[in-house]
């Protein structure tokens, strides 16, 4: 092994350790989870949003990262990044390494982490993102119990202000978004706010609807939304805003939403990794948005080792959520 090689993989093939890739001083922590974001949202754009990074980076690092390793990670479609087989056997790897940081950060810089935490958040993210982070915290702090509480932006952030809850996931537009006429009240100024994911935010239309680009071309007169403090709500009624006579119809979950969809008189919007938790027929449409970002806030000044223990899990899952489904 060479002087700049610190680490070989090897592919096991009839019991024979074969060498696949091995990987230099120069490469760091932060082109593993590059890796793993592009991986996840199948796109060097999503995935620069969701690391707060230009596209041109993510796609240099990807480069270097191939060039590195000598072996395509990615095949590209357009603007689609599917991974090889190559990036298939690295981005179980990566995972490892991306735990075994997590690991180290823990062991250097240990948490007193017992007690509650009482976190609020959305029924999209619950649904759709904490299942694996619950249990990855469970594991690596058994003697912290999670509390969770389910809630709109809105009142989320108020509960925080409130100390009714120590922290909470919320959604916000991205700041070049930002209409603050239309959306002052999810200032995060009295919050330490740490942006976690992007969530693309989709119209679903019912089975055959035709392809809409302005909400003047619906073919339905119901939104069928959750309720008011909620941001996705916001901002699908800030998008229809172009259609007449489209009444609002106030449901309970995504589920619901989605029945009242497939029955053919409404439309509604959610974020797709909720869509795509989903049963829908083949034939229903969807149309894109806009993206959203989630954050984890709480109180400016507070300190918990505990908030800290769960911000590092949340962190560590975020690039592990596979390519999105197809939704054709």
């Amino acid at each position: 092994m060479s002087g700049k090689e610190w680490l070989a993989f090897n592919f096991h093939i009839e019991n024979k350790a074969v060498p696949i890739f091995s990987i230099s001083e120069d490469m760091d922590l932060s082109s593993i989870e590059i890796f793993q974001a592009v991986a996840a949202h199948s796109s060097v754009t999503k995935a620069a949003a969701v690391m707060g990074r230009v596209p041109s980076n993510v796609t240099t690092r990807i480069q270097q990262l191939e060039e590195d390793l000598g072996v395509p990670l990615f095949s590209r479609d357009g603007r689609r990044m599917s991974l090889t087989r190559e990036g298939t056997i690295f981005l179980s790897y990566a995972t490892r390494l991306a735990d075994l940081a997590v690991e180290a950060r823990q062991a250097v810089r240990p948490l007193s982490v017992s007690g509650a935490l009482r976190v609020g958040t959305m029924e999209s993210t619950a649904a759709s993102r904490l299942p694996e982070v619950i249990r990855r915290f469970g594991s690596r702090w058994p003697n912290v119990s999670l509390e969770l509480t389910m809630g709109a932006t809105r009142e989320l952030m108020q509960s925080v202000l409130a100390a009714e809850i120590d922290c909470a996931l919320v959604a916000r537009p991205p700041q070049a978004m930002l209409d603050q006429a239309r959306y002052g009240d999810l200032d995060f100024g009295r919050f330490d706010a740490r942006r976690i994911y992007v969530e693309d935010l989709v119209l679903v239309l019912p089975p055959k609807h035709p392809d809409v680009e302005l909400a003047a071309d619906l073919r339905v007169g119901t939104l069928a939304v959750m309720e008011p403090g909620c941001t996705y709500r916001r901002m699908a009624e800030e998008w229809a805003e172009g259609a007449t006579s489209l009444r609002t119809l106030e449901l309970a979950s995504y589920h619901a939403i989605l029945a009242s969809i497939v029955a053919g008189n409404a439309c509604g919007v959610m974020p797709r990794s909720v869509f795509d938790l989903l049963r829908w027929p083949a034939d229903i449409v969807t149309r894109e948005v806009g993206a959203v970002e989630t954050f984890l806030v709480r109180r400016r000044g507070d300190r918990s080792d505990a908030f800290e223990a769960f911000h590092d899990v949340l962190v560590a899952s975020r690039g592990r959520d596979g390519p999105a489904k197809p939704t054709d």
